[in-house]
């Protein structure tokens, strides 16, 4: 700064009112222009999205697996975005909200979007879940921000959540966008509330109609509202100015949210009626919360226990190691929430996040599959917020504890620079490794058989090489595993060509009644049942010898409008010939025996 322009770079000397000799030496050097938070957000976002390039590489050319046929590969509703298809994608009762079992307008309308780019080639919709998850990533630093942590803190947290392996479920899965595009969307709802609660409110709808896991945000953002509008918030950092709290905005979020919850319970249980729970007892769901959080407490920390399709053991009594440390771990994270919450401080609000997140996964509603990589998805970001605050804390204290001057604090944030690199590094390394498991249907159920030997992915495989060995005892047995553990795919058992040759095997034939019986049961009350539950009913009388029914049902979701109303057509008249069949078979065995001496 100079004397005539105080406006100007440089010091005083302060006697003779001119720079120092040394000072006079060194070039005047404008400050450079900060970039906008727009400008960081993008840069980081291209930062991140090559990197995932590199470490997403083995997905990249993953071939459709699992729920992505039904979603995305052989969805007629997708393929073709006509009048009455975008109608039934956004009606909550239509046949395609029951296909794939979710009222999921948004994602499935994104999948419409890239088919009509992409068609069959995976690679497009392989990079566009990396662009997503790399603007989550990128966005969460601007939350992080917010909420007064450092820009180089902020940034490694969210690259911690970039690389962290137990996403790579939700990114390298095809169908998995849901979860990248709800985050997005509940993210930019976070950061847009304060000063725009209009565009705000509607992001959130749509996130919610992406995936219902979003309804996070609401909690997440009246907690931020509530905590930032505390007089004499003192934590040490620095902090973002408490904007005006629209407590009308976030009545029109709850409203929003009551809305979509009464739809989409309704879609929910009119499709997950053909799945049972992994955990049918009231009781072991209950004591499984407990498990379930220990086990996604090591996996966040670790990146460690990974796999598809979880089938962990139920908890065996009140003494299984997984309920005592889960019971120790929910504890110890509930009184850090409610310590923070009362303080007003905002690592509350982050693990109340985490918790939000957990609650509908945690066995209070009944799932297949209760546990998944893809749900720490909604989960880590809260856990890494609350971490970065706590440790920011924390180590403000034990730096003011024992006086370290400037040259040690320094040296101190240097070497945790470094660890925090290699740490960095090594998830990189995981999800480069765990990428190759999203290749295709062998390597998917392959991991789950490895984790899970005794699960059901493992048993049917076995009883699949069985029965193709001719070891029709032995595929038998492991059906009647995997049965135990909820297994009911009757169908599969139908169309697997591997069991054609045991089709009339006495046990095969009892686990398929078995099967059969359940299925009648789950679905033969229903009412104007959709097309392809219609067709898994169908299948189960075929099963049980009952033609005429089977007909029937067929007949009758054929005359109702729906995507495959041609083929269940052709699948009645397919029927009304076997039982033409089986009666002339009938006639000419009554009339051998009437003519017979």
């Amino acid at each position: 700064m100079s004397a005539r322009n105080p406006g100007r770079s440089g010091t005083l000397n302060k006697k003779a009112g001119k720079k120092s000799p040394r000072q006079a030496q060194r070039p005047e050097v404008e400050s450079p222009v900060p970039l906008s938070p727009m400008a960081q957000t993008l840069l980081l976002w291209g930062a991140f999205f090559l990197i995932g390039l590199f470490v997403y590489g083995p997905a990249l050319d993953g071939a459709f697996l699992s729920d992505d046929f039904h979603y995305v590969a052989t969805n007629e509703y997708v393929h073709t975005p006509n009048v009455s298809n975008l109608i039934a994608i956004w009606n909550p009762q239509s046949e395609v909200t029951v296909l794939v079992e979710n009222y999921a307008p948004v994602h499935l309308m994104l999948h419409s979007l890239e088919w009509q780019f992409f068609g069959s080639s995976v690679q497009g919709y392989h990079v566009v879940n990396i662009l997503l998850h790399a603007l989550a990533a990128a966005m969460l630093v601007s939350v992080y921000r917010r909420s007064g942590i450092g820009v180089w803190a902020a940034a490694a947290g969210a690259a911690f959540f970039f690389l962290h392996p137990a996403n790579v479920e939700s990114v390298a899965w095809i169908s998995q966008i849901k979860s990248a595009s709800a985050l997005v969307l509940s993210l930019g709802a976070l950061l847009l509330h304060a000063r725009h609660p209009a565009p705000a409110l509607l992001l959130f709808a749509l996130a919610l109609l992406a995936k219902p896991f979003a309804a996070f945000a609401l909690i997440v953002v009246v907690l931020f509202t509530w905590v930032r509008a505390a007089p004499n918030r003192d934590e040490g950092v620095a902090k973002a100015p408490a904007f005006p709290a629209h407590w009308g905005w976030l009545g029109a979020w709850l409203a929003v949210v009551l809305l979509y919850a009464s739809v989409e319970s309704s879609a929910f249980s009119e499709s997950a009626a053909m799945t049972p729970p992994l955990y049918s007892d009231v009781w072991v769901r209950v004591l499984m919360i407990f498990s379930v959080a220990l086990r996604y407490s090591w996996m966040s920390l670790s990146g460690r226990g990974l796999s598809t399709f979880h089938e962990p053991l139920p908890v065996s009594g009140l003494a299984d190691p997984f309920l005592i440390g889960g019971v120790l771990v929910v504890l110890l994270l509930g009184l850090w929430t409610g310590w923070a919450l009362l303080k007003r401080r905002e690592e509350g609000v982050y693990l109340m996040w985490a918790a939000v997140s957990l609650a509908p996964l945690s066995g209070v509603i009944p799932l297949p599959y209760p546990m998944a990589d893809r749900y720490l998805y909604f989960i880590l970001p809260g856990l890494i917020g609350a971490f970065l605050l706590g440790g920011a804390r924390w180590s403000r204290g034990l730096a003011g504890r024992w006086e370290l001057d400037l040259q040690k604090r320094k040296r101190i944030r240097a070497g945790a620079m470094v660890v925090l690199g290699l740490v960095l590094i090594h998830a990189g390394q995981l999800t480069y490794d765990r990428a190759h498991v999203f290749v295709s249907p062998e390597s998917l159920m392959s991991d789950a058989e490895r984790n899970y030997p005794e699960g059901v992915a493992s048993s049917t495989r076995r009883a699949t090489r069985a029965a193709q060995q001719g070891r029709f005892d032995d595929a038998v047995r492991f059906l009647q595993v995997a049965r135990v553990r909820g297994y009911n795919r009757v169908d599969n058992l139908l169309q697997d060509p591997s069991f054609g040759p045991m089709q009339n095997h006495p046990d095969f034939v009892a686990i398929k009644h078995e099967m059969a019986d359940d299925w009648i049961d789950r679905l033969s009350k229903k009412e104007d049942i959709s097309h392809y539950t219609a067709r898994a009913l169908a299948q189960a009388y075929i099963v049980k010898g009952r033609y005429a029914d089977a007909a029937e049902v067929l007949e009758g979701a054929a005359s109702r409008p729906g995507p495959i109303g041609d083929a269940l057509q052709q699948d009645a008249q397919d029927v009304r010939g076997e039982i033409a069949f089986r009666n002339r078979l009938k006639a000419a065995e009554r009339a051998r025996k009437s003519n017979a001496p």
